[in-house]
């Protein structure tokens, strides 16, 4: 008669396959690590408040009178809160039915292959989101090009700016943005924890194409400013309640657990995942707009004269008529970030100054320049 404490064949198989999983989980964290330029992961216990930080600071008057000591304006690195590092829970059941029409290795083994990449996406999908709502670093941009290149100028002059030095920036796109703007040119494209990208692309280390990134959008950040908190399946009160979970026995990112279940004639794997992917200084985040960039105006006006037709933001050309030998000219931009430049003929007005009229027809000019993209407006005005 055999031992009782005879380890027999499924014992092995099912130790393999939570070995297997676990381990393909860690090697692959190690991996985007490694290419991602990330830091060791950081141990934290179940409820941990996570924060970002970014910088703020109080602009003092600058109604300083002669002599008198200039107010210091007092800049700091304030927190925001980001959320708690919590233990999840997840579990895949394949009843014996699927298993006996399928087979054991679609049934078991391509469904663990699944479970494995959604756990990875969800760690990803949730990072993206996380920059995509706190990025501070933002603007629109004409072109793919433009806006992959802006993303990573724009963090590096605000890193320079916070006096912190970064080895490599890595950026992430939408899949098919990245497609579009190679065409058919041949490209090559790897692929680790889940996440494709390219190499020495643009300017990037790293730049990486995923489907969770809204279209016409490019996010950039420093390698630095990319953490990772995780907590350890071994450590928590599962655990210690004597529900034991496979770990790969040297970072333990993710704890694994198989077994059947008689009740319901089922195959039941268990995940216990703690991980949460950020960015420490929003500060470092660009989120980048693909798009023409805005050149409307949203307000124009000569004087108190009368635009014919009434001004509308959609509208370039107008006409107006006057006795005066001047009036003063404005014009607001819909975007802050757009510039103008008024002319009456070929002389430059300063916006908000008056020009000067010549009896007969004055041709004026607003352009109105945004990025790579111009829009000029038009008003004929007629001294008599």
């Amino acid at each position: 008669m055999a031992d009782a404490n005879l380890t027999k064949n499924v014992d092995i198989d099912v130790t393999v396959r939570e070995v297997d999983f676990v381990t393909r989980f860690a090697d692959n964290w190690e991996h985007l690590r490694e290419i991602m330029g990330i830091m060791r992961p950081i141990k934290k216990s179940p409820g941990t408040k996570l924060s970002s930080k970014y910088a703020a600071v109080e602009l003092q008057s600058g109604e300083v009178g002669e002599g008198e000591t200039i107010p210091a304006s007092k800049a700091s690195v304030k927190e925001k809160e980001y959320g708690t590092i919590t233990v999840e829970k997840f579990r895949k059941t394949v009843s014996i039915e699927a298993i006996d029409g399928k087979g054991y290795e679609n049934a078991i083994q391509k469904t663990d292959d699944e479970f494995l990449n959604e756990l990875q996406n969800k760690i990803t999908d949730r990072f993206y989101a996380f920059m995509l709502e706190n990025g501070t670093l933002t603007s629109t941009e004409s072109t793919f090009q433009m806006a992959v290149s802006m993303a990573k100028g724009r963090v590096v002059h605000r890193w320079k700016q916070m006096h912190k030095s970064t080895t490599s920036v890595v950026g992430f796109c939408n899949d098919l943005d990245a497609y579009a703007y190679l065409g058919a040119q041949g490209i090559s494209t790897q692929t680790m924890f889940g996440m494709e990208y390219l190499e020495n692309f643009l300017g990037f280390n790293k730049l990486f194409l995923s489907a969770e990134i809204p279209q016409g959008t490019v996010i950039a950040t420093p390698s630095e400013n990319i953490v990772l908190y995780y907590t350890d399946p071994s450590d928590s009160a599962f655990a210690r309640a004597g529900l034991v979970y496979r770990t790969d026995g040297e970072t333990n990112l993710i704890g694994f657990h198989t077994e059947g279940n008689y009740g319901n004639a089922t195959s039941d794997s268990f995940a216990l995942l703690g991980m949460v992917l950020f960015a420490e200084y929003l500060d470092g985040i660009a989120v980048i707009t693909i798009g023409e960039n805005d050149t409307d105006l949203s307000a124009l006006s000569v004087g108190n004269l009368k635009l014919t037709p009434e001004f509308t933001t959609g509208i370039t050309s107008y006409t107006a008529k006057t006795t005066a030998a001047t009036n003063v000219i404005s014009a607001t931009a819909d975007d802050s970030d757009a510039t103008i430049v008024i002319k009456n003929g070929n002389t430059t007005v300063t916006n908000g100054s008056a020009a000067t009229w010549s009896t007969g027809e004055n041709t004026v000019t607003v352009t109105v320049t945004n990025g790579g993209a111009e829009k000029v407006y038009t008003v004929k005005v007629t001294k008599s």
